[in-house]
């Protein structure tokens, strides 16, 4: 038994060591399935548990410690962020581009006779409402204020009634989805306002430009310069049903047939007007595109302007 007694003695300290290192061994093994069941674990964090704690040699960035975990409840969801946009990034530049790259083309529209028709109200004949409306046109009253005024000082109210040119909202919607849009219209802003607010609820149009931005020359007045929206003509072209309108700058202009309330069945907007921007938006410069197809200059030369009057921005 004394024997017995010894053996254990002798035996018992080196047991003993044996059955901590098994133990850390197997805290080692746990402590890697645990990193397993929580996620892969990377060759530095390996070697961390192991001891390697320095692991500068693995890669010449410094390592950092990943941000931990958050388990979050099921009621609870995490916080939304909006992604971020071109419109976002590059409208505050005031440069939007296109699919491409290239920057926006931008269309000026003219108002009355381009996209409305509007005549007073007390002179409007029954008849035209009445064949407007069986013919599908769409229109509506509208009540602006005039620059005339009352006897008591107070500013005169007319009443006109609108006629949509056929296909208008369509054409705006299909229009915006790859050019910035400027109305530019010799009107008062106290007629074309109100009705451009009726018309443009999608609130399409970027800048409203009204009579007093129009100039006047030597050959016509309410001429709408180009130049005071941009310098850079390129990219931009306007509709106007007036020719005279865009005298200074004749590279840059598409002169559409007027509209009137008795044109019911019209189909310039759609089928003439729209796809000819959709091919200038895809032009590097839409001058030369414009030119080779309403050859505006010696139209105006013909009209009595010189060409000494005509020019066409940068």
């Amino acid at each position: 038994m004394a024997e017995l007694a010894q053996a254990a003695d002798v035996y018992a300290p080196r047991t003993l060591p044996a059955w901590r290192s098994l133990l850390n061994w197997l805290l080692f093994f746990f402590q890697i399935f645990v990193q397993i069941v929580r996620g892969t674990p990377s060759l530095s964090q390996v070697l961390s548990y192991v001891g390697l704690r320095n692991t500068s040699f693995l890669s010449s960035t410094p390592q950092f410690m990943p941000l931990p975990i958050v388990e979050l409840p099921e009621s609870q969801e995490p916080p939304h962020q909006p992604p971020l946009t071109v419109s976002t990034l590059q409208i505050a530049a005031g440069r939007v581009p296109d699919a491409n790259g290239e920057q926006r083309l931008t269309v000026v529209l003219d108002l009355d006779e381009t996209l409305v028709c509007a005549y007073e109200t007390s002179s409007l004949p029954n008849i035209v409402r009445t064949q407007a409306t069986e013919a599908g046109l769409k229109w509506f009253e509208l009540e602006c204020t005039s620059s005339d005024k009352e006897c008591e000082g107070k500013p005169k109210i007319n009443y006109v009634t609108v006629f949509e040119r056929p296909g208008l909202h369509e054409f705006l919607k299909e229009l915006s989805e790859f050019a910035n849009l400027v109305l530019f219209t010799a009107g008062l802003e106290g007629y074309a306002r109100p009705l451009v607010d009726k018309i443009d609820v999608g609130n399409r149009f970027s800048l409203r430009l009204y009579r007093p931005s129009t100039i006047s020359t030597e050959y016509r007045e309410h001429v709408k310069d180009l130049l005071c929206i941009s310098k850079d003509l390129s990219r931009m072209v306007i509709v106007d049903n007036n020719p005279f309108s865009f005298l200074l700058q004749p590279l840059n202009g598409i002169p559409c047939i007027p509209f009137s309330a008795g044109q019911p069945h019209d189909i310039q907007l759609l089928e003439v007007i729209l796809p000819l921007l959709k091919h200038l938006s895809k032009q590097k410069d839409v001058r030369p595109v414009l030119y080779d197809r309403f050859h505006m200059p010696e139209w105006f030369q013909k009209h009595g302007i010189p060409a000494s009057a005509l020019t066409s921005g940068e």
